[in-house]
């Protein structure tokens, strides 16, 4: 189980760079979790498309103001989102590499992406420990490259909100 902090202290990364999405879009929260980030956008007066597996989590951030749930299984059920277009999405702590396509293709112009999740040597701290949830060096970056302008990407050790290997990045779909 994870710690309190982390389920409702949204990024620091995330923080740093969410006010670079249009003021005023939608923004797409991928396997959001119990909603630290969905809470900080619309706090923000983004309107947010907050999407989860998991209905017991969907349900903390449930009536939240600016916010519409989702239940999806994204890995296995059908892509949800085919049809729109996004300002911003934000991915933390997940890694479904089949999403990446998609989650390009509905980035709109001036749309901005950020991502962080676990990476290579996290296995070192526990999990994710798995190959498949840990991104390989630079992996985000060939994930952008051509489609996206990177405006920060780091692959680094973190000790918080605990000591893991994490790659995170910050892209803007600018004409390239």
């Amino acid at each position: 189980m994870q710690p309190q902090h982390e389920l409702t202290t949204p990024s620091d990364w995330v923080c740093r760079f969410v006010k670079l999405i249009p003021a005023g879009g939608t923004v797409l929260d991928l396997a959001c979790g119990t909603g630290r980030h969905a809470r900080l956008l619309a706090g923000l007066g983004y309107r947010v498309e907050a999407v989860d597996r998991d209905e017991s989590h969907l349900q903390t951030v449930r009536g939240v103001e600016g916010v519409t749930v989702r239940l999806a299984d994204l890995e296995g059920g059908p892509w949800p989102y085919a049809s729109r277009q996004f300002s911003g999405i934000i991915v933390c702590n997940y890694l479904h590499r089949p999403l990446f396509p998609r989650l390009l293709e509905v980035l709109e112009q001036e749309g901005v992406l950020i991502y962080e999740t676990f990476a290579v040597g996290n296995e070192r701290f526990g999990k994710p420990s798995n190959p498949d949830f840990l991104l390989k060096p630079g992996e985000l970056l060939e994930v952008v490259r051509g489609q996206l302008r990177v405006i920060a990407y780091e692959d680094v050790f973190v000790s918080h909100p605990k000591p893991a290997m994490v790659q995170r990045i910050c892209a803007r779909h600018d004409n390239v």
